[in-house]
């Protein structure tokens, strides 16, 4: 094993590619909700980017790739990076160790910050940063050892695969999502979608940056990486067009969300099977994904649960039937490390999907109690109606929300607008 330029080129592009989608998220998030909400919501992203970045480097990384102990949870041996430097290992045999790590490390930074979508406007900033932080730890770093690390669900037992992170980032997300909207309850005022162009923007972004965070699984510049990176663009198509056509016969109309939901919804299900199938199988994933995510979405008011961003109807219905649908299509021929799809390996998904609703939402409802208990969670009444970007940053997305904002008026006959003219003395 030894590093090599051009597949250490790709990953470091892979890696800057990943963490785009931290912005891009935050534009998709804060466009779906009202402007009285949109900074709170945009800051959740960003903030989860210090936070688990800080988490993932002392110990994060170590109890997901760290030496396996009995199938469950990675050692403590590479703490603080100890250990992690250039010389390649089997988890990243043509890289650099730590440019893996960093790589790795924006998935983990992803996942929590997915899930916010559906407590947008009920959740505290200190619950918030408390439970993604324990999250992080207590749920993330255990499954993507299972998956990923060497653990039971992996290479080391099962043999169930995930290429991108179909359970590992979006059924997690999902499912712990669904139990975060219950454990809160329904919000006091329903948020509207106040800037369309945004979630437009950033479902955009998202897009881009999937490129890296699909094709970078690979760990190399190779053959491979190029079945992803294809196989990502096609799923995304055929979930946003999937998702159009039912609405749009449905509804008579097509919208902008439903349009980049619907993109959204390919990605997430092509991610598990992104780097294992042919390219025609993307097709049927992501159409697959784009009805049945659609459907999901409309079924939440009738389960009466609300998920405020449909990060359940989206994400984890989306990743359920991705990692399902690998076990069925997944070739040997696309990738020889991969798995044959058949009865046995859509044995494997199945209980690599369930594990991975079930896992997230019962250890979800634990750390709400214990943060609840602790730092509390729920925004008072009277802080919804005012919206978070006041009660919380006591600041204001725009302008004309700013209490003060009244007592400006605006610049007639070539005044210039401020506290005072140039011309003052």
């Amino acid at each position: 094993m030894h590093v090599n330029a051009g597949d250490t080129a790709w990953m470091l592009a892979a890696t800057a590619l990943v963490f785009f989608m931290m912005p891009g998220l935050a534009f998709f998030y804060g466009g779906l909700v009202d402007e009285r909400n949109v900074l709170s919501t945009m800051a959740q992203s960003f903030v989860a980017i210090g936070i688990i970045s800080v988490l993932w480097i002392v110990i994060g990384y170590s109890l997901v790739f760290g030496p396996d102990h009995a199938g469950i949870i990675g050692g403590l041996q590479n703490f603080m990076l100890r250990g992690v430097g250039n010389t390649p290992t089997a988890f990243a045999p043509s890289i650099p160790p730590l440019l893996f790590m960093a790589f790795q490390m924006k998935f983990a930074v992803i996942t929590p910050a997915l899930i916010a979508g559906a407590f947008i406007g009920r959740m505290r900033f200190s619950g918030y940063l408390a439970f993604i932080g324990l999250w992080s730890l207590l749920v993330y770093c255990p499954f993507a050892h299972w998956v990923w690390g060497g653990g039971f669900l992996g290479a080391g037992g099962l043999h169930a695969v995930d290429f991108a992170g179909g359970s590992v980032v979006h059924e997690l997300a999902g499912a712990s999502a669904l139990a975060t909207a219950i454990y809160l309850g329904r919000r006091h005022k329903v948020d509207r979608p106040h800037n369309v162009p945004f979630v437009l923007l950033g479902a955009g972004i998202l897009w881009f940056g999937w490129f890296g965070f699909n094709a970078g699984s690979a760990g190399n510049a190779g053959s491979v990486a190029v079945a992803a990176l294809v196989n990502t663009q096609i799923g995304a198509c055929a979930g946003m067009l999937a998702w159009m056509t039912i609405e749009w016969v449905q509804r008579r109309k097509p919208s902008g969300i439903g349009i980049a939901s619907g993109a959204v919804a390919g990605l997430a299900a092509i991610t598990p099977a992104s780097g294992y199938v042919p390219t025609w199988a993307s097709l049927v994933i992501g159409g697959a994904a784009g009805l049945l995510c659609y459907l999901a979405v409309r079924l939440k008011d009738r389960l009466r649960y609300d998920d405020a961003l449909d990060v359940v109807g989206v994400h984890m219905v989306g990743g359920f039937v991705g990692v399902v649908l690998t076990g069925v299509f997944a070739s040997l021929a696309v990738n020889a490390l991969g798995a044959s799809g058949g009865t046995v390996q859509f044995g494997r998904e199945t209980v690599l999907a369930l594990a991975a609703l079930i896992f997230p939402f019962v250890m979800t409802l634990i750390i709400l109690w214990i943060v609840d208990k602790t730092v509390g969670l729920r925004v008072s009444i009277a802080d919804q109606d005012a919206g978070l970007d006041m009660s919380e940053h006591d600041e204001v997305g725009y302008d004309w929300l700013s209490p003060s904002s009244k007592d400006r008026q605006a610049p007639t006959n070539g005044e210039v607008s401020g506290p005072e003219s140039p011309n003052d003395d």
